[in-house]
């Protein structure tokens, strides 16, 4: 659900509805240059969607161990749950370069191949750093996917953009939710340690590549027809639009930095990562400290998660019909608050209705994008928009896993980390209202 920087035609096509179930048209055969390879970036898509979560969700459930075994304090863990954040928000920004010079296709086997090196690599890890780096690695992998997907599908899918994004959207979110749920079960009935219950995951990430060693021979077409397209991917901060979409009246732009919408949208959007990387770092060891077992935890994260397979696809084309979107920031903040209160006065005898709460509020992820989507008129706008919100919000929402994990070593509890998390949900409120004010980005720059 989390760190997917969209493409301008992903934000713009979010209330599309899904038809993944239809046949490849003749269209899509034909941009493709043969049905065979339509089909085979269908799975292609799908087994590299299910792999751009793994790595995060597969780690919360064991962390215990992982912390145990390689002596790792808790501001360290803290530390490690904010590197996702910071790799999504530096690698991801390299995507365009390598697209516009090997092709999209090229890169998003690279990703792969970077995730299942780093996910094969974390379990020989004999401490700490090692096994940050073999994570960095990993998620440089899925920074590099998150920002060229949504390339592929507009490119290779142009009529079908809508049904491709939904069935991308619900392949990240199974495996988000699968990985979370899985790791210690399999673990358990497979009777190994921590590692060999991390280091599976690389055999899916082994799978998925597969396709994609064909997908990315055709390097040269890819990477001229990826001119342009990859400034407008990667939301590049620098990205300018053309005179006709983009200038004012006198032919010139104010700078991003200068607009109130762009600052609410990245306070939202890093606000909603906060929560959101907190949650997959920090919420099973929430539950297994309460008394949970290591299992359920991995489920009740798996719930959380879940939750954003329907409802992706319900909450775009509501806020699409409203003038002012802030209601809805409300709502998923009056979800979170109330399961943040439920937590913190009842963890395990009500964590089946705080994972409901919390997976509710967690949603406000495609609210996001679908304002980002809707707070600007030109597609270079949106372009603009995405680029400011994301980088500036995936950077605001670093601090937040590394200062939960500082405060759980200090305070001996979760107490105060739980307030912390509650507290932050207040500014997202206000930033979701401001954010969600009927203006758009040309109106102030």
């Amino acid at each position: 659900m989390m760190g997917h920087m969209p493409a301008r035609d992903d934000l713009t096509t979010l209330d599309s509805p899904p038809a993944a179930s239809r046949t490849i048209p003749e269209p899509v055969a034909r941009a493709t240059g043969s049905p065979w390879r339509g089909r085979l970036l269908v799975v292609g898509l799908l087994l590299a969607a299910l792999n751009l979560r793994p790595a995060v969700t597969s780690l919360g459930p064991l962390l215990e161990e992982v912390r145990d075994d390689l002596g790792m304090s808790g501001t360290v863990a803290g530390f490690l749950t904010s590197v996702p954040a910071v790799c999504f928000a530096l690698f991801g920004l390299t995507a365009p370069r390598l697209a516009r010079r090997w092709g999209p296709g090229a890169v998003v086997c690279a990703g792969l191949a970077a995730i299942t090196t780093g996910l094969a690599l974390r379990p020989f890890a004999g401490g700490t750093p090692a096994f940050l780096g073999a994570s960095a690695l990993a998620l440089a992998g899925i920074a590099v996917s998150n920002v060229l997907m949504p390339v592929i599908v507009k490119r290779w899918f142009p009529d079908r953009v809508g049904a491709m994004t939904g069935l991308y959207s619900m392949g990240l979110s199974l495996g988000t939710a699968a990985a979370a749920a899985a790791t210690v079960p399999m673990t358990t009935a497979l009777d190994v340690s921590w590692r060999t219950g991390l280091g599976v995951w690389a055999l899916l990430a082994a799978i998925a590549l597969v396709p994609w060693l064909f997908l990315a021979r055709d390097r040269g077409k890819d990477a001229g027809e990826t001119r342009g397209a990859g400034d407008t991917t990667a939301g590049s901060a620098t990205s300018q639009p053309s005179p006709a979409e983009g200038a004012g009246a006198g032919g010139r732009q104010r700078p991003i930095t200068r607009s109130p919408i762009a600052w609410a949208m990245a306070v939202f959007f890093g606000l909603q990562a906060t929560a959101a990387y907190i949650t997959m770092g920090w919420m099973p060891q929430i539950f297994r400290d309460a008394g949970v077992s290591a299992s359920t935890a991995g489920v009740l994260l798996a719930v959380i998660m879940a939750m954003g397979v329907p409802l992706s696809f319900v909450l775009p084309p509501i806020a699409a019909r409203l003038r002012h979107q802030g209601v809805l920031a409300v709502i998923l903040g009056v979800f979170g608050l109330s399961g943040y209160t439920g937590l913190y006065l009842a963890p395990a005898e009500g964590a089946w209705a705080w994972a409901l709460l919390l997976g509710v509020a967690n949603c406000a992820f495609p609210l996001a994008l679908t304002m980002i989507g809707m707070r600007a008129r030109t597609s270079a706008g949106v372009v603009r928009l995405s680029a400011f919100a994301q980088s500036t919000g995936y950077l605001l929402s670093i601090p937040g896993p590394l200062l939960v994990g500082v405060l759980y070593q200090h305070s001996g509890g979760w107490g105060l980390p739980i307030a912390l998390m509650a507290a932050l949900m207040v500014p997202q409120i206000v930033a979701g209202v401001l954010a969600g004010r009927n203006r758009t980005l040309e109106d102030e720059v």
